[in-house]
């Protein structure tokens, strides 16, 4: 049941955010405490773990989208990262990852160290960026929900897996919308 409950509260979450809405933040908030338990019990710790980073990076988000500038449609202003910034962003993800996943390989019984890692390493990133408001993160978001699509589904997290499938679709929607605002931010 508490499964369910956090997968609903994420359903809210990920659609307000993409619709660039301060209210993501309490949804966003209720989501990650339940689903640390929820990993948790799953064995998958790294992304257990990741829920409280989570929980510290909505209170961020949440301060820094309040004092962002707003466009007409009420809705946050969003940026695009430069190439060097996307580079450094990429390979520092690509680095947490290989430590981390080496890690929870070696000292811990997670389920699928290496998946898991790079579910919460891609998490983290995507994460950040969306905080700082940036086009980016979408993609970044993309790729965390294809993989922990298959990743939940294989551990029995089937409400789980439904969601983040759901979130995919979601996240498409929202490179396409902030796309969009940044297109007409420039006219």
């Amino acid at each position: 049941m508490l499964e369910w409950v956090a997968a609903a509260l994420g359903l809210v979450n990920i659609l307000l955010v993409a619709r660039r809405s301060l209210w993501n933040y309490p949804f966003g908030l209720a989501m990650v405490a339940l689903y640390f338990f929820v990993f948790f019990e799953a064995k998958l710790y790294s992304d257990a773990l990741l829920q409280i980073f989570f929980f510290v990076i909505n209170i961020y988000g949440w301060w820094n989208w309040v004092r962002s500038e707003k466009q007409d449609d009420g809705g946050i202003v969003v940026e695009r990262l430069g190439n060097p910034a996307r580079l450094f962003w990429l390979a520092g993800t690509a680095v947490a990852v290989l430590g981390w996943g080496s890690m929870m390989g070696h000292f811990t019984d997670a389920a699928a160290p290496f998946a898991d890692a790079t579910v919460a390493g891609m998490s983290v990133a995507a994460q950040i960026l969306q905080s700082q408001r940036k086009y980016e993160s979408w993609l970044l978001w993309v790729a965390v929900d294809a993989l922990a699509t298959g990743l939940f589904w294989s551990r029995g997290l089937i409400a789980t897996s439904v969601l983040y499938a759901v979130f995919l679709a979601i996240a498409l929607y929202g490179l396409v919308a902030w796309r969009r605002t940044m297109a007409g931010a420039k006219a």
